[in-house]
């Protein structure tokens, strides 16, 4: 069975390549381009791993992380923030959410990253 992944990006253009690039490694992806419409497929699907923006309308990254964490039934889905924000005060404040991996966009490519989730999940897709 694929390992299903919810990514969490306003950016059309990276929400685009990341889902083509995530499918074509074998995983299952929904989308979401707003911390509400996460939230939403959050409750109503099982997900392996969360890949989050931090900055995103209506719901930002944090206020999806502190609803995870706090619903018995999601605070341990992994999570790997995928953000430009590259300040320690944001970096600290989403580690204390018990993230999995904190990547600044502009650091890493999409194989990267990709890796990085096999790295988490494991390497059967």
């Amino acid at each position: 069975m694929k390992k299903r992944i919810l990514f969490i990006e306003d950016e059309e253009h990276l929400q685009k390549l990341a889902v083509s690039a995530l499918q074509e490694a074998g995983y299952e992806v929904l989308s979401a381009y707003d911390g509400e419409a996460g939230i939403k497929i959050l409750e109503e699907r099982k997900l392996d791993l969360i890949l989050l923006d931090l900055i995103l309308p209506k719901k930002d990254g944090f206020d999806v992380l502190a609803y995870m964490r706090s619903k018995e039934e999601m605070k341990n889905i992994p999570v790997i923030v995928l953000t430009n924000l590259e300040e320690k005060f944001d970096i600290g404040r989403a580690m204390k959410y018990g993230i999995r991996a904190y990547l600044v966009k502009a650091n890493y490519s999409l194989d990267e990253v990709i890796s990085k989730i096999k790295e988490i999940l494991g390497n059967e897709s």
